[in-house]
Order: structure tokens, then sequence, then C-alpha cells
């Protein structure tokens, strides 16, 4: 029996195969004959752990259900690269893609599966003229096509959610709902996610988010002070503030919240006057005296209402304890507590006599953030403050309410570190870019950014779309940052790494997909099977093509690609060579068992390339089949056409 190449799966990653395989991981006996789940068995595994009942707590809206259909349609889109609107293409990390969130989302999912580590969005509120979806789930990728003059319009478009609309709440609820459940999915265990977010929809965002990622997984929500003065739009308060809502993937791995360093010499009074008397013991030189060095015998120190007990001869030499003494008294720490301060390098000091320890000096240790975002208090920036920076930037106002780039550079620095990488799906005018560039030259980091923008029209001088608007922001600031730098920063071993971006813009498949809807006569048929044959669309190029097959085959669009000469013909050598591709239209035997000798993971070419050479294909699968059980359980050199 012959063997063909396997084909190339187009499509993005269905979620829910995942938690299918790692179900009948855990519980084998669940699995049916087509490897599906008997959902019989799996409630008699779990026993008393399943719910049966009818009533349950939890949220439902009409439209929920779709919610999961949106989830598990995949994508049979691509995102071309653009080089040309691109800084520093070939060697940067960061990214802007430009499409609708949701069809990117699905078509990151091979790649960025638990690769991310902060999740930032800032959605629409929902206040009733700002709110962009698609109309039709189903139909997500053509209504975006239309949408952006790619196809004929037959009438679907992205539109406003007005609140005379019957189900204005359903609809911010199932516009966000398939999107966070995909944000999750990219997140690492120990990853996080960031909402902005007003009155409007806070209570549906916290029940959503609970739902997805656990209520045990709730991190906070920080209060924002987004302006100097009080807006009066509201009929019973002048509003300030807004919500960051912080949730993490894992709040078990997940880091704390870092707000900068502890203050030298704070305060951490030992004493607390109504507790129970307890002993302490400070082992030798970890107490400093504010008082004479000298020899001190046991003794009651006791003064007013606070009471401490000298249990041990002390000596003090250079202001610090010779030996371990104990001290007795109402201590607002315990003696864990006290340990700890040793292990992590703190002073504990003691002012005067009577000896009362009642400061902690922690030098350089962090210290966790305040929920509270206020200027006066954390000099955290307002929407007046943003202005003004795109004022700074563009030399005039370009869009209503930005976000400000200080209060980005809190919230991804309090978890985020060097080659880290940040997510925005709701990118806007670029703030979370532009917040990573800075941020990576303060701390000389590598932060990666990926944003993701619908081209909304905005008609603002030269910028006909909001995605047009964000690239040119990004440029002006890596402009403004290399003219500060002078040739004095160096980040990593290539500043161009850090101070670039590349575009990508989603649009159909780069190959046409078999139509099953077309009409049953002999031409249609013909015509049918002629492009199954040339199946490439005409206007696309070699890296359109390339940039699909690296994205469906798992690999990040940043990853390392060298095109290089194997037997003669072009071949990309992907990740070092753990993948190569292929996408010459004459391929030779010879070739074939080259690239083979090169043991890359896996090998994929272009179907025409075997130009109806049905011997030559057959060859090429025998030549890249496992030699052994080890590479056929580890799918070793795999060979694949598209």
């Amino acid at each position: 029996m012959q063997r063909a190449p396997d084909k190339l799966d187009l499509s993005s990653a269905r979620p829910a195969d995942e938690a299918v395989q790692e179900l009948l991981r855990l519980f084998p006996a669940i699995r049916t004959e087509l490897n599906k789940i008997d959902f019989d068995r799996l409630r008699l595994a779990l026993g008393e752990a399943v719910d049966i009942g009818k009533e349950r707590y939890g949220m439902n809206w009409p439209g929920k259900a779709d919610c999961f259909k949106a989830i598990q349609t995949p994508s049979l889109g691509t995102l071309r690269p653009c080089p040309e609107e691109s800084v520093n293409f070939d060697t940067t990390e960061n990214l802007i893609i430009e499409g609708d969130n949701l069809e990117v989302l699905k078509l990151l999912q091979k790649s960025y599966l638990g690769k991310v580590k902060m999740i930032y969005i800032d959605p629409p509120y929902n206040t009733g003229n700002d709110f962009i979806y698609p109309d039709n789930y189903t139909e997500t990728l053509q209504t975006y096509l239309e949408y952006t003059g790619q196809a004929n319009s037959e009438g679907k478009k992205f539109g406003t959610n007005l609140e005379t609309d019957g189900r204005f709440h359903s609809k911010w609820l199932s516009m966000m709902y398939p999107r966070l459940f995909l944000g999750r999915n990219l997140l690492r265990d120990d990853g996080l996610l960031f909402v902005s977010i007003d009155d409007n929809e806070i209570r549906n965002l916290r029940t959503i988010c609970d739902e997805l990622f656990g209520e045990e997984n709730y991190c906070g929500t920080f209060v924002w002070e987004k302006k100097k003065k009080p807006s009066f739009l509201n009929a019973n308060l002048g509003i300030v503030t807004e919500y960051v809502v912080a949730y993490s993937r894992n709040r078990g791995a997940s880091p704390a919240f870092i707000g900068g360093k502890v203050e030298q010499g704070k305060m951490y009074p030992f004493n607390n006057t109504g507790n129970p008397l307890s002993i302490l013991k400070f082992p030798p030189g970890t107490v400093r005296f504010g008082c004479r060095d000298g020899n001190f015998q046991p003794q009651d120190m006791s003064e007013g209402s606070i009471h401490t007990e000298l249990l041990d001869p002390l000596t003090i030499r250079d202001g610090k304890n010779v030996e371990a003494f104990r001290l007795r008294g109402e201590w607002r720490y315990s003696q864990a507590r006290v340990d700890e301060f040793v292990r992590e390098g703190a002073e504990i000091v003691i002012r005067k006599i009577p000896f009362r320890p009642n400061l902690v000096n922690q030098g350089d240790r962090d210290k966790k953030m305040s929920n509270l975002l206020t200027t006066k208090g954390s000099g955290t920036p307002t929407y007046e403050d943003a202005t003004e920076e795109l004022r700074e930037l563009f030399g005039r106002d370009v869009i209503e309410y930005p976000k400000p780039v200080g209060l980005l550079e809190t919230l991804i620095g309090a978890v985020t570190s060097g080659q880290d990488i940040v997510l925005d799906y709701f990118a806007g005018s670029g703030t979370t870019g532009h917040a990573v560039l800075n941020l990576n030259k303060r701390d000389k980091s590598a932060r990666q950014f990926l944003l993701i923008q619908l081209p909304e029209p905005i008609e603002i001088g030269e910028y006909a779309t909001l995605t047009e608007l964000t690239k040119e922001r990004i440029r002006r600031a890596i402009k403004k940052l290399q003219a500060e730098d002078v040739g004095r920063l160096k980040l990593g071993d290539d500043e161009s790494q850090v101070y670039g971006f590349r575009v990508f813009k989603l649009a159909e498949s780069n190959f046409r997909p078999w139509e099953t809807g077309v009409p049953h006569d002999t031409n249609a048929l013909e015509r049918q099977l002629d492009l199954s044959v040339r199946h490439i669309r005409q206007d696309r190029s070699e890296q359109d093509i390339l940039y699909e097959i690296l994205l469906k085959s798992g690999y990040p669009l940043t990853t390392p690609v060298e095109t290089i000469t194997i037997a003669d013909k072009a071949v990309h050598s992907v990740a070092g060579g753990q993948l190569l591709i292929c996408l010459e239209r004459k391929l030779t035997l010879e070739l074939i068992r080259a690239m083979a000798g090169r043991n890359p993971e896996r090998v994929v070419c272009l179907d025409e390339g075997f130009a109806g050479n049905d011997q030559l294909k057959t060859n090429a699968a025998h030549i890249f089949e496992p030699t052994d059980r080890r590479e056929a359980k580890s799918d070793a050199r795999r060979f694949r056409t598209v």
C-alpha cells in the first residue's frame, strides 16, 4: 500500500481538542471507539464530584451558547506580513497585528499557547456608542474582509451597541466571553490578565472572569484616579475613578505585584499592647542598637503600658548584639516572622533603652503595590496626562481618552521582566506597546509586545484607521527613545530587536479550501478540481505562504528563519533547522533525501511541487517515515504537504 505525505492542517487550533485529550489521559476508561468521551462513564469516574441538578450557580444570558460555537469554530484565515509598514522587521520580537481580535486569537492558539506572561486589555466599556463587534460569529472572517474592503460587501458590518437594544448587556458579554476564553489559553501558568473597565460592566466582567479563570484566581481590583477634576455627567456623583481588574491563570504560580522598593527605615512596630506576653529570640549580630555599647544583665525594662523584659545577659559592641538574647513582651510578630526577617537580611533596630524592637530596615527589598492608583499617592497619570503625551508626539490631539503610558508602565513593570511577552488585543492607540518600549529602556530588558487592533475608521488627518495611528505612534516613540539614547543603550545583542515591530494583517488563507457547495455539474467540478491542484491564491507572495505555514505549524511569528540552499533549491530553515519549508514548484528526490539527512523535526513542501509525480511523493513519504518506535512516538521527521 502506497503511503502519501500528511497534509498540513490549515485551520486554527480547536480549544476543546486539548481538553478532550487531557480528559482521556486522566480517565482512559471514558474513551469510545472514535476517541470521543462517554459522559456516563465520566460521571461514574468522578462520582460525587458531578453536579447533576437542574439549578446551578452561574451566569447565563441570551447568546451564551453561541459563544461556545464561536470559540470552537476554527479560523481559516492567515496573517500576511507587511515588512514595508514595519520597523526592523527581520530582527524585532514585537508584533502589531491588524484584524478582528477574535479571528487573530484563534490563529495564535497553536503558536502562542501558554507563552504570554501578561495580558492587558482596554475593551469597549459598553457606554452605548463605542462597541464594535461582528454581527455573526459564524462569519467573522468574511465580515472582517467585507468591513476592510477585501471582499464584496453583502451588508454585513461592525456596529455600535445601543442602549435601546433589548440585549444591551448580553451583546457585550457575548463579545467579551470568547475573547477572554481564548486569551486565557495563551497565558503561561504564572501569567496574569488585567482588564480596564468602568462602572457600566464591572459586575458582569467579574462574573464571567470568575467563571473562566476561577474565583480563586481573582487577584484584586485596582482603583485608578482617571481625572484630576470630576466629571458631572453622572446624575448623582462626580466620577473620578475607573478600575483595572486582575486575574491570574494560576494564583499559586503567579508573582507578587511589585510596586517599588521598601523605604529605608520603615517602621514595623513590634509592640502591640493587649497581646499575651511571649518570648522572641534574636541571633547574634541581627539587632542594631541606637544606645551605647556595654553589658546588660537580665532585667524588667517595662515602661508605662508596654511590657518588655530582657531574659539573657546582653553585650552590645559596635552597635550590634554579640550573642543571642531573648526578650519577653507583647509582640506583634511571631518568632517565625523574626526568623524570616533574619533570612531576608533585614536589620532589626532597637532605638533606645528600655529595649523595644521598633523598626526593621529591609534595605533593597521589593514591596507589593497598592490597589489605589492616584496622582498624589502613587504618581499615576490621568487621562489629561495621556492626552498631553500624544500631543507631544503628534503636535495635536489625535484620539479621545487614550490610556496614559505611566499607568501601563506601572502594571506591566509590576509583573514582567526579561523577555516576557505582553499581549493587548484591544490595542487602541498602542499605549501598551509604548509602555513596553519605555520599560525596556529603563531596566534594560527585552519584553515583547503583541498588539492586536481592528482597523476602525477614525479619519484623523492622514490616518484613516486606528491601526495606522497605532503604528505611527510606536514609530515616533521609537525615534524619541533612540534620540535620547544617542547610541548608549545596548539591549541584548541587537538594539533593533527591542526597537522595532513586525506588522501582520488578517486575510483569507493563501490556500483556497475545497468548496463543498459547488454546483454538481461537469464544468463546475472541473474548475474545482483545477483549483485544488493550483490552490494558492494568485496575489500571494512566497513570504505570505511561508508565514502561514510557520504559524499553522505552531511556531511564533518572530521565530528566526534562514533561507539556505539544499540540492540547488531554496529551503527556509526555521528555528535552527527544526522545521524545513520548501516552496519550490519542482521537487527532486535528491532534495528530499538531502532535507531528510539534516534530521529536521518536520518538513513541509508544496503539493504542487510534485507536479503529479506520485512515485516521488510516495518515496518522500517513505524517506521520512520513523525508523524506530521511539521516533514513531515522538512524531519525528514528519513530512507534510500543503
